[in-house]
């Protein structure tokens, strides 16, 4: 999909995973801190509020000492099917400088599952700094990270 400014500047990555989607929501919602970041990085999540306007903290930890906080705002939670968070909403209600809403999918398919992961972001530029970033490198590793999981590699 081409990222415009009707899709939201939307990046995505998605993958088929041989396991039934409530394997897969389970690993995706519980085991969050297993697949979050790619290898050798790892993120903690000191506080994630399982609801729409819950909050979320997360922290990425490099292995060359990197601490990378990501506070954010838990936009919708829709118990085995999707999460969303936001960075553009911290603490209690406060604005922050936004870069993106991230929504985390699983849905039937065939004998398995369809994950999708889902980058909107507020501007072209953010979109594309994203890109540069390695948005699908990274988050493609995320997704291959949950999909050994799952399917019990």
């Amino acid at each position: 999909m081409t990222a415009t400014q009707e899709n939201g500047w939307e990046l995505s990555i998605t993958r088929f995973i041989a396991a039934s989607p409530e394997k897969v929501w389970d690993v995706m919602a519980n085991r969050i801190d297993e697949w979050w970041c790619p290898k050798p990085w790892r993120a903690e999540f000191e506080k994630l509020e399982r609801r729409a306007g819950g909050a979320s903290t997360c922290t990425m930890y490099g292995p060359d000492g990197e601490v990378h906080p990501h506070p954010g705002t838990v936009l919708a939670w829709d118990e085995g099917k999707r999460f969303a968070f936001t960075d553009a909403i911290v603490g209690d209600l406060m604005p922050s400088g936004p870069f993106m809403i991230g929504i985390w999918s699983v849905e039937p398919e065939g004998d398995g599952a369809r994950y999708t992961a889902t980058c909107r972001h507020w501007t072209e530029g953010d979109c594309e700094r994203h890109r540069e970033m390695g948005f699908e490198e990274g988050w493609g590793a995320c997704a291959d990270q949950l999909v050994a999981l799952a399917e019990g590699q």
